[in-house]
């Protein structure tokens, strides 16, 4: 293997390169910052009285966001106080999201980083020196966080009013097969209300009925399997159920009422037949040790819940049953 040296470019004094060019760079890619799985939700956002946030992420998994701000050259003392300020700014309009204030700049020097160090135990604030490489007539970046954030906050899931995608989006972020799967799904939930369509967010796949979100059910697709989320209550005997029906369970998400199923290619078709003749003939008061126990589960199910949330969101919307369903 050949070593190659990299040439060190300064984006500051560039005079083709500045902020912009670098912002898209991030925007087409984000996973780049080494944030995780993220996407972009907006650039240039702006503040109330405080100017524009460069870049907003936010984590496909979860409700946690991003409040990112750049800056070529080294960290100075009004960049860390733009950064702050828009953090506060964002999660004071949006407190159902976890925020973190990132700063990325060029050149990150000793006395900034025990500054930005002291605010780290207090907020949630990573550091990500940035370099501009060079090799012939290309150039890379290459980011690496300095400081991380401290672990705190609570974890939970998008909001519900997320931005439109299409179809299209979700094969590739998923595939066709797990887009499929969705397909399939909505063709139970339609016996139970012909009226249901699927509605393409950028952070999940939803429900609507005339136009409207009804999300009682949300998925997910992922390249090998679908992840299934029903907003259930949870309790030792839905848990218990869902668990004995053989179905992969990952984890709930208390925050939003979700349980998250990971469901592979092939579950859903198996016994569709079967399991609509299973969900037939219960009533929106079922009880999870109540439901039959007989048969191949999985489909069974995911139809039966599918019926119960479709009527519980058409009759009790915010009835207290061991099944909520939030429009």
């Amino acid at each position: 293997m050949e070593f190659t040296k990299f040439e060190v470019v300064s984006l500051r004094n560039h005079p083709e390169l500045n902020e912009r060019w670098v912002q898209d760079r991030i925007a087409e890619d984000p996973s780049i910052l080494g944030l995780g799985d993220v996407v972009l939700k907006d650039r240039e956002r702006i503040q109330p009285r405080a100017g524009r946030l460069d870049l907003l992420l936010q984590e496909v998994e979860s409700n946690r966001r991003f409040e990112v701000e750049i800056q070529l050259g080294s960290t100075d003392e009004s960049h860390i106080i733009r950064t702050i300020e828009y953090w506060d700014i964002e999660r004071k309009r949006y407190p159902q999201y976890e925020h973190t204030a990132v700063i990325v700049a060029e050149d990150i020097t000793s006395r900034f980083l025990n500054v930005i160090s002291l605010f780290n135990g207090m907020i949630p604030l990573v550091a990500i020196q940035m370099r501009a490489l060079k090799l012939g007539d290309k150039i890379g970046l290459v980011f690496n966080k300095v400081i991380d954030q401290m672990s705190f906050g609570l974890e939970g899931e998008d909001e519900e009013g997320a931005e439109p995608t299409d179809r299209t989006y979700w094969e590739n972020r998923g595939s066709k097969k797990t887009v499929a799967m969705v397909d399939e799904i909505l063709a139970l939930a339609k016996t139970h209300d012909p009226a249901l369509e699927l509605k393409y967010n950028k952070f999940y796949i939803g429900l609507a009925k005339g136009g409207q979100a009804c999300n009682f059910v949300i998925f997910r697709p992922k390249k090998g399997f679908l992840r299934f989320e029903p907003r259930l209550t949870s309790t030792p005997e839905t848990q218990a159920f869902l668990e004995s029906a053989g179905l992969d369970v990952m984890d709930y998400d208390s925050r939003w009422g979700r349980y998250r199923i990971r469901l592979q290619p092939g579950d859903i078709e198996k016994n569709a037949g079967s399991s609509r003749r299973l969900s037939r003939g219960h009533t929106q008061s079922t009880a999870p040790s109540e439901l039959p126990r007989s048969g191949r589960r999985n489909v069974r199910v995911i139809s039966e819940t599918l019926r119960l949330m479709a009527e519980i969101d058409q009759v009790i919307p915010n009835g207290p049953v061991w099944l909520t369903a939030l429009k």
